[in-house]
């Protein structure tokens, strides 16, 4: 669990920090046009902080680790490489965007690498859910030996 924290705390430092880069580069290159610059802020803070805190929240409530150890890792590594991987080459394209150095074949091969990031975005979430479904799976025999919960108060007894 302290991984998925420590991860999502990087990952809010990180979409912070691009959001202030975005700022400064756009104002210090006069550019008021669109590029993907902007995007990486929202990026890295929704699939890395948001997505990772999410997760920590699922790991806590069903033992994603515990039930399926190979797969939660497995998906721990993959998703963070995709999330840095689109990240930084949205922030490479758009870096060269507002410098004014963006097109040609060179950004063609910064877009495949794009997709290769995208790519395995879409397999960590697979590994994701294969790793709820097995802890879920796991779940109601964990819960079957659990305590039976205490009955109801009795009246006029607060809580």
């Amino acid at each position: 669990m302290k991984k998925l924290f420590h991860a999502s705390f990087a990952y809010a430092l990180a979409g912070v920090l691009s959001g202030l880069y975005y700022r400064e580069f756009t104002k210090a290159n006069g550019f008021t046009g669109e590029s993907q610059l902007g995007l990486v802020h929202t990026h890295w803070l929704v699939l890395g902080f948001i997505v990772l805190l999410l997760v920590l929240m699922l790991e806590r409530s069903f033992g994603m680790s515990a039930a399926a150890p190979r797969l939660s890792a497995w998906f721990f590594w993959i998703w963070n490489a995709g999330v840095v991987v689109t990240g930084g080459m949205m922030l490479v394209k758009g870096t060269l965007v507002v410098a004014g150095a963006g097109s040609g074949a060179g950004f063609k091969a910064l877009a495949g690498i794009a997709g290769t990031g995208h790519m395995l975005l879409t397999a960590g979430l697979v590994l994701l859910f294969l790793a709820l479904r097995k802890a879920l799976a796991a779940a109601p025999q964990a819960a079957a030996s659990l305590p039976a919960a205490p009955g109801p108060l009795p009246a006029g007894t607060n809580a």
